[in-house]
């Protein structure tokens, strides 16, 4: 038994180096693109996350109970991109 285990390690013996070598570029690759792809991820939705007119309309009272007096049920969400009842400040200092 142990004749044919010493065998099997001293066959292979010669095939772990250029294996492990592959394999570990191989997961470096990876985890390289998973993070490249994590990256560009986070910047599309911070992109979209920016179309949210919401901080800028008069009807946002800044108010983390009501946030809209109009349609509070998507302030500060994707469905607020494009809302209708939308009015930009015209003075800042009295909203």
């Amino acid at each position: 038994m142990f004749k044919l285990l010493s065998f099997l390690i001293h066959a292979i013996q010669p095939f772990l180096i250029p294996i492990c070598f592959v394999v570990a570029w191989t997961v470096i690759i990876l985890v390289v693109l998973n993070l490249w792809a994590a990256a560009r991820d986070t910047v599309t939705t911070a992109k979209q996350m920016h179309q949210i007119p919401c901080t800028g309309c008069q009807f946002f009272t800044d108010n983390y109970r009501l946030k809209c007096t109009v349609r509070p049920s998507i302030a500060n969400t994707e469905e607020a991109i494009n809302c209708s009842d939308y009015q930009p400040k015209t003075n800042p200092y009295l909203y």
